[in-house]
């Protein structure tokens, strides 16, 4: 497994002396992303560079898309969405992306330092361009429904019938991200392989035994999956 390569690139980008902390859990990962607010994701265009960014910065709510469209209409300068989320909510994120390539030539970018997690990856990858600078974090993890382990303990309590409930719950949910998830990687032109390799490998629950559930894609996976295209000269 990879260890601190996805970090190499930013201590020689940034001229950093101290070496980033990474995660003993997770070793791809940083110890403390810098994911942004915990709060509903805040919009903030600023001039960037002389480019007009929309900063989007926060936890993925369920009326980020109407948010973001809106956000964008109203600044027609805006060429750029910068991302910074530990993730929310994953149907908003999926749509928030589709909102993004509804603006042709609309770029998505991860800075070197920010951290994109979970229902951020959906957003993110829904630009006509993409970047993840290099210290910049593409985090990704298995999605869950069995994340709450008292409702699985009560349910399990309540006995056999219950059980098989939630276990029919779990499964078709699961069932229908997992097919929303592949329509919408087709969709925005990602290697499906992305799922079944890198996400879909990942542990929903950690355990004693390995700890691990999240995974941060070095430079050479994210070309590799096409979660950032390769940019050719014009002409």
């Amino acid at each position: 497994m990879r260890l601190a390569f996805p970090f190499l690139a930013l201590l020689l980008a940034t001229g950093a002396t101290k070496p980033v902390a990474m995660d003993p859990r997770n070793p791809t990962c940083p110890e403390k992303p810098e994911w942004g607010l915990a709060q509903a994701m805040k919009l903030t265009p600023v001039d960037k560079g002389g480019k007009r960014v929309l900063i989007a910065d926060g936890i993925i709510d369920s009326r980020l898309p109407e948010r973001l469209k809106a956000a964008i209409d109203a600044d027609e300068r805006i060429e750029e969405v910068w991302l910074k989320s530990r993730g929310g909510d994953a149907a908003a994120g999926n749509r928030a992306g589709k909102v993004i390539r509804s603006y042709p030539g609309m770029v998505t970018r991860i800075p070197s330092g920010w951290t994109c997690f979970s229902a951020c990856n959906f957003v993110f990858m829904g630009g006509d361009r993409r970047f993840v600078e290099p210290g910049g974090m593409f985090m990704v993890h298995m999605f869950t429904h069995t994340g709450d382990r008292d409702v699985i303990e009560i349910s399990v309590d309540e006995g056999t019938e219950e059980t098989t409930r939630l276990i029919g719950e779990i499964e078709q949910a699961s069932a229908l991200l997992a097919s929303e998830d592949n329509d919408f990687l087709i969709r925005m032109g990602i290697s499906r392989k992305l799922l079944t390799e890198v996400m879909y490998k990942q542990q929903a629950v950690a355990t004693k035994e390995n700890p691990s559930t999240r995974y941060c894609l070095s430079q050479d996976e994210v070309r590799k999956y096409n979660v950032v295209p390769v940019e050719r000269p014009a002409g």
